[in-house]
């Protein structure tokens, strides 16, 4: 549960979570002098009226986007229900193409189901991950090759540890793999098997090399 991790912990409400605020996020701490120096980084470090005391950024949340995180607290049911009806209908029209395996949750865990994470197997699937994704894009389907390049790959860690790759083989393993597919409150069952359609077809009229 929130709040239970080391020092503090971030949340995030972007847009692309399945409860957001547009934009912006939380951190909850039980340490009350961390607690104090992010509310001053919040408001540039400002102490009073006129006096800075400490390194600051614009942090504070808008109204707009307090009422849309209401707003997203209040019908939180329902998303959870509906990122959990998708994930379901992914689960079933997947399960019979070869190579590709959707990311298990736990029954017995409160889960949120916030992301359709397919794993997909060079060994086993007749059409590439990347193959895939270019496929998907063609019929306008935005799909993700989620996370990628690992983060050792992007600046600034790709020029202050160069030879991370050679240390992270699992990782470049996974991104090379993991393919995201569109699910929450505008997604439908319907699309959900016309986009496995087209995965299925992606795959069948390929043939293995």
């Amino acid at each position: 549960m929130i709040g239970g991790f080391g020092e503090c912990e971030v949340v995030s409400f972007h847009a692309t979570k399945f409860l957001n605020s547009f934009e912006g996020g939380a951190v909850t701490t039980n340490n009350d002098v961390l607690a104090e120096k992010m509310r001053l980084m919040r408001n540039f470090g400002f102490a009073g009226l006129d006096r800075v005391i400490y390194l600051g950024v614009n942090g504070k949340m808008t109204e707009i986007c307090a009422a849309m995180g209401l707003t997203s607290l209040e019908g939180i049911e329902e998303l959870l229900e509906v990122n959990r009806r998708n994930y379901l209908a992914y689960r079933s029209a997947l399960a019979e193409i070869p190579g590709l395996s959707l990311l298990g949750y736990d029954e017995k865990e409160k889960n949120n189901y916030q992301y359709i994470v397919v794993e997909v197997d060079p060994t086993a699937c007749p059409a590439g991950r990347d193959e895939l994704v270019a496929v998907l894009h063609a019929n306008n389907i935005i799909a993700r090759k989620y996370f990628w390049p690992g983060c050792h790959r992007m600046e600034p860690y790709r020029s202050l540890q160069p030879n991370a790759g050679l240390l992270l083989s699992q990782t470049e393993r996974v991104a090379e793999r993991v393919l995201l597919l569109p699910t929450g409150q505008t997604v439908s069952v319907e699309m959900i098997n016309a986009i496995c359609d087209i995965i299925r077809s992606a795959c069948s009229n390929r043939p293995r090399s």
